[in-house]
């Protein structure tokens, strides 16, 4: 088997970074300063899920195409990832490598409950207090319009931005900081500051809640070496914010 040089793997990273989180990262840099030099932060918004049509059918299009292509970045780091060996030597799995699989689904889903428990009762708080210091922006998590589908694709976003982001953040990140040689506290601290920053266009505050939750993942990905529970963990958290708010937002006075 041919072991890549340091140098093409920093280039591989590089090139998966700019066509997912990385890309997003910078986007969100600037899409900070947009707000702050426009008004107060604690005056802006932030949508996740937007309408892009005011055709039914063709919003969703839209939308489906959206969370399809998100997962193409995962489908290369799935390649990247497997070890390619000669003709008639199987390699091994990259879902195997990365704990991506359904090989213990009742004890990974019960990891995955108690840890949106974990991360998602006290964000609530850091919100209320970002909101109430003036460094987060008020987050709309769905401005879709009522449609049949609409919950449907409200949860299948849930669970593209899980997969997303742990396989890439985590399982990629720290298998390829670590063949740099970085020390692993390091590289968890890397992870964290990344999945911070694809964040800072919502405010100070979900930067800081995201990049400890990323440093919390992290951790528990060294210790288990599965991005399943996180996956599950993530998708449950952005469940509950998505379709809970299309659900009751307006009832109870948001949006």
């Amino acid at each position: 088997m041919l072991v890549p040089s340091r140098r093409r793997l920093r280039i591989e990273v590089w090139i998966v970074l700019g066509l997912s989180l990385g890309q997003s990262a910078v986007y969100s840099v600037v899409q900070l300063l947009d707000k702050l030099t426009r008004a107060p932060l604690a005056e802006g918004t932030s949508t996740l899920n937007r309408s892009q049509s005011t055709r039914e059918y063709f919003d969703l299009t839209y939308q489906l195409l959206d969370i399809v292509f998100a997962l193409v970045p995962v489908l290369l780091v799935i390649y990247f990832l497997t070890e390619h060996r000669p003709a008639g030597e199987s390699g091994a799995s990259a879902f195997r490598r990365l704990g991506f699989n359904f090989a213990r689904p009742g004890k990974d889903l019960l990891q995955g409950l108690g840890l949106a428990a974990l991360i998602g009762i006290p964000s609530l708080g850091l919100y209320a207090a970002g909101r109430a210091l003036g460094i987060t922006t008020a987050i709309i998590p769905s401005a879709l319009d009522a449609y049949w589908w609409t919950i449907p694709v409200l949860i299948l976003s849930a669970v593209r931005h899980g997969i997303v982001e742990e396989v890439i953040v985590v399982g990629y990140l720290l298998d390829r900081l670590g063949k740099f040689g970085w020390s692993m506290p390091l590289a968890i601290f890397a992870s964290s500051m990344l999945r911070g920053s694809y964040h800072l266009y919502q405010g100070f505050g979900p930067f800081i809640g995201n990049a400890v939750m990323g440093a919390v993942f992290a951790w528990i990905y060294t210790k288990t070496r599965r991005v399943m529970p996180l996956v599950i963990a993530h998708a449950l958290l952005d469940i509950v914010a998505f379709v809970g708010f299309s659900l009751f937002g307006k009832a109870i006075g948001l949006g």
